[in-house]
């Protein structure tokens, strides 16, 4: 692992769990496949009844569909019953025509030249089948019987060698053997790929010609039962392995690893580490291309049940940068080392997603709901100094003093934007004004109350930089319908003079002017 950390970084770590710790999945029975790893499809055909005459009408498939053995012995017996029955028809016609009494009898022509026996007619047969032509046995102009039996042993022999040995040449070029250089991993994975859970397997290819055009498909295979309660035995469904997106067209010059994302759509979208130890499936992946150097279509095929399924491990990589290729470990197919993966399906985290935080807290919102801000309750206090009908010099107030109201109202607007600013209040009462400014709400009449306009002000998180004059020319055009919320002096009663809200001292000096 210390030369594997370094060619491919820290990231590619054994990660060491305590399995006696960990959940342990049960010791399961193995159960019956149906596709076995190298491929065969554990299926067989049985009652067929009077369905046994359609294997005839196609006998070429037939006969290339059976094993070696079966092959070869009806090799062999075509050949000897075929020569048999010729050399028996050649012996007839000598033993008709009498040809088997005058053998040694130079005067005589027989029907074919020194034919006095079953083995001679054997031999006369084969030397013209194999056109070995030795010369010695041959066929005269006395025999037309003869010579149209030649004929029809020349097109039965053409028939036969070309059925047989075609027959031959197809099974020993069929791709199945091509398929054994395809190599497929003994386990699948589940583990996180760019953020989602997928489950992967490694495909390679051991030669150095390449498969034009090769395809994978994935099918799962499970038997379920439907809402109408019909059930179904072992129900085929589609694995997506990158159709929509052209993933599964492979260009197999080093071995890759194919990935299945598991999404709402995929049928393992509610699998989990614990459900996967009591689900029965079956994972048949099909690969296919054009053998590059005879041009026929190759197809290798292997399966995964739920037990060759690991969660929580990643293929170890085989590729390494030599100097001036590449090389592919094959030591390093197979093997595999355990990853952080998490143990609950995707539903399960979909689900746990979706719900809402305890900690978040609900935010002031607009009528429409699209933007969240902070409302402050502020903006300017307008104190009216009515003059009243109460008027005259008792109720015009001295110069100092209107100074006095004049910078409260300043200090007002300063202290009032100081407390907007601050994002932890979201609006001010008149209980935070100071006392003076409350002193400065007086009126000249009891019945002209002084009521102070709170409006509300959007203010942002971005930093207030803004000058007051600014903010107040803002705040002449609220977004917010303004609330008025009337402001009384504490100092204020119903019984009491104006006058007699001030303090001693300027009571005094109003009485002195």
């Amino acid at each position: 692992m210390a030369a594997l950390r370094r060619k491919f970084g820290e990231d590619y770590q054994v990660v060491n769990t305590n399995r006696a710790g960990a959940f342990s999945a049960p010791v399961k029975k193995k159960r019956q496949r149906f596709v076995e790893k190298n491929g065969r499809c554990n299926v067989q055909h049985g009652n067929l009844g009077g369905e046994t005459s359609r294997y005839l009408s196609d006998l070429f498939t037939t006969l290339v569909d059976l094993k070696w053995r079966w092959n070869l012995l009806i090799f062999i017996l075509t050949y000897t019953v075929a020569w048999l029955v010729m050399a028996f028809m050649w012996w007839v016609i000598a033993y008709i025509r009498g040809d088997l009494n005058h053998g040694h009898d130079a005067s005589y022509t027989p029907c074919v030249a020194n034919v006095y026996n079953f083995p001679s007619a054997f031999l006369f047969f084969i030397e013209t089948e194999a056109t070995i032509g030795y010369g010695y046995r041959y066929i005269t102009e006395k025999c037309p019987e003869g010579i149209i039996l030649f004929l029809f042993q020349s097109l039965l022999g053409s028939i036969v060698d070309a059925f047989l040995i075609g027959c031959m040449f197809i099974k020993m070029s069929q791709p199945k053997k091509r398929a054994e250089t395809l190599m497929f991993s003994q386990d699948a994975v589940v583990s996180q790929r760019d953020g989602k859970l997928c489950l992967m397997f490694r495909v390679g290819n051991l030669r150095n010609s390449h498969m034009v055009s090769a395809q994978i498909r994935c099918k799962l295979i499970k038997s379920r039962q439907t809402p109408e309660g019909e059930f179904l035995p072992l129900d085929q469904c589609e694995l997506d392995v990158g159709f929509g997106t052209g993933a599964d067209q492979l260009f197999l010059v080093s071995p890759l690893t194919i990935c299945h994302e598991i999404n709402p759509k995929s049928p393992f979208f509610d699998l989990s580490q614990r459900s996967l130890t009591n689900e029965q499936f079956e994972i048949v992946v099909i690969l296919e291309g054009i053998v590059e150097t005879t041009g026929m279509t190759c197809q290798a095929r292997t399966s995964y049940t739920e037990d060759e399924v690991l969660w929580g491990h990643r293929f170890l990589p085989v590729m390494s940068l030599e100097e001036g290729f590449f090389r592919v470990d094959y030591s390093q197919f197979h093997s595999t080392f355990e990853v952080p993966t998490p143990p609950y399906s995707v539903k399960e985290h979909d689900e746990k997603n979706s719900l809402p935080s305890p900690l978040s807290t609900p935010a002031l919102t607009e009528s429409h709901g699209a933007r969240r801000h902070r409302v402050f309750s502020v903006d300017c206090i307008n104190a009216s100094d009515d003059r009243g009908r109460h008027g005259g010099a008792g109720s015009r107030l001295p110069s100092k003093l209107q100074r006095i109201s004049s910078s409260g109202k300043e200090d007002l607007q300063r202290k009032v934007l100081m407390l907007s600013s601050q994002h932890s209040e979201k609006a001010c009462s008149t209980g935070d004004l100071p006392l003076k400014l409350q002193r400065l709400g007086s009126s000249s009449g009891p019945e002209d109350e002084n009521r102070v306009q709170l409006k509300s002000l959007k203010v942002g998180f971005e930093p207030m930089t803004q000058s007051t004059g600014d903010l107040y020319q803002h705040s002449l055009t609220p977004t917010l319908p303004p609330v008025a919320v009337p402001v009384r002096s504490p100092l204020l009663s119903a019984g009491r003079r104006p006058e007699d809200n001030l303090p001693a001292k300027l009571r005094k000096m109003n009485a002195e002017r």
